[in-house]
Order: C-alpha cells, then sequence, then structure tokens
C-alpha cells in the first residue's frame, strides 16, 4: 500500500515537473513576465511611497491571515 501511495505521489510530481518545463519554455509567458516586470518597475519609481505603504498593508494582511489563533 505504501509502495502505491509513493508511486502515486512520484507520477504526479513527475506531471508537474513537465508541465512547470513547458510552461518556462513558453516564449510568450516569458514576455508576459517581462512585460509585468516592466510595468511594475514603472510604477514604483513614479509612485514610491505609495508602492512601499501598499507593500506594507500586503504584508500586514498576509501576516494576520497566517498568524491567526485559530
Amino acid at each position: 500500500m505504501n509502495e502505491e501511495i509513493i508511486e502515486n505521489i512520484n507520477a504526479r510530481l513527475d506531471r508537474a515537473i513537465d508541465k512547470g518545463r513547458v510552461l518556462l519554455a513558453d516564449e510568450e509567458l516569458q514576455q508576459q513576465v517581462e512585460e509585468l516586470k516592466v510595468k511594475a518597475e514603472t510604477t514604483i519609481r513614479k509612485h514610491p511611497i505609495k508602492s512601499v505603504l501598499a507593500g506594507l498593508a500586503v504584508g500586514l494582511i498576509v501576516g494576520a491571515i497566517f498568524s491567526s489563533d485559530d
């Protein structure tokens, strides 16, 4: 039974790795990521204070979500 589970996990990991390789090889995706990077850099350079405040706000929200005492 344990071998079956391990084989299933290995098969899933192999498929995920293959999908990741295909995505990384996709030139259109790489171009979109580069465009997004340029847009983000431009926005941050135009509005540095707002960018820092937005980053802090997101950090506080994510921190609050992951540190909740449920």
